[in-house]
């Protein structure tokens, strides 16, 4: 908004005797015999730094002046916030409904990517669907790469569960040999025991029958001698 100040130049707080150097120096610059050529332009200027000063110059008219302009200037600032507000308002408005319109068309990609289809064909249903080429290029590109990184975790799942499940298996197939392994030691050691009690047994008997075959002299040497006794008698006898 330009003011009488503006237009010679100075500051709203001027004195009388700066706005009379500023009136001046803008009559002398823009009067109609120093701009040939631009008579038209430079007299409408020249025009506007009369009135200026003629109201600028005079105290009472000044004051007048100043004080219509502050209300102005309220006015006007007040004028301006509303309609920064009301741009504000319209922006937010549009700026939702595209979100809004974004969001509809990702979820559109998304569930067309869900059922198998390509980017190729993302791309065809968003602009079948009045999305702009631009947009739709960009939200078919989105939705493909994070479909195949989807894909790729889902793979990558799987072959860890059945890597999982072959090492739980080998762990329990090690656990059950571990835990049958005592058992069968000490199987190992009671057939152990029980062999050597067998040897024992054989070895025994084997010298108990040994025993038996032995003469009886040979086993008791006093009894020998008393049976060649008996016969030395018995041939005497005879």
């Amino acid at each position: 908004m330009t003011t009488l100040y503006d237009t010679l130049g100075v500051q709203a707080h001027a004195t009388d005797e700066e706005i009379k150097r500023a009136y001046r120096k803008a009559a002398m610059k823009w009067h109609p015999d120093r701009n040939h050529g631009a008579e038209d332009v430079a007299r409408a200027a020249f025009q506007e730094i009369k009135d200026a000063y003629a109201i600028l110059s005079d105290a009472e008219q000044r004051k007048v002046y100043d004080a219509v302009y502050a209300e102005q200037m309220r006015h006007w600032e007040a004028q301006r916030a509303r309609q920064q507000h009301a741009q504000a308002q319209r922006a937010a408005a549009a700026r939702a409904a595209d979100e809004a319109a974004y969001a509809e068309m990702v979820s559109v990609a998304i569930r067309f990517a869900d059922e198998g289809h390509n980017r190729d064909v993302l791309f065809g249903v968003l602009l079948g669907r009045q999305c702009e080429p631009r947009r739709a290029a960009q939200i078919a590109d989105s939705v493909a790469a994070l479909q195949a990184s989807r894909r790729a975790a889902a793979k990558a799942g799987e072959a860890g569960d059945a890597s999982h499940a072959t090492d739980s298996a080998h762990a329990v197939d090690t656990a059950k040999d571990a835990d049958m392994r005592p058992e069968a030691d000490v199987f190992a050691v009671k057939n152990a025991a029980r062999d050597a009690s067998a040897h024992r047994g054989k070895h025994a008997n084997h010298a108990n029958h040994a025993k038996q075959d032995e003469p009886t002299a040979d086993a008791h040497p006093a009894g020998a001698l008393g049976g060649l006794w008996f016969q030395f008698l018995n041939s005497l006898r005879f």
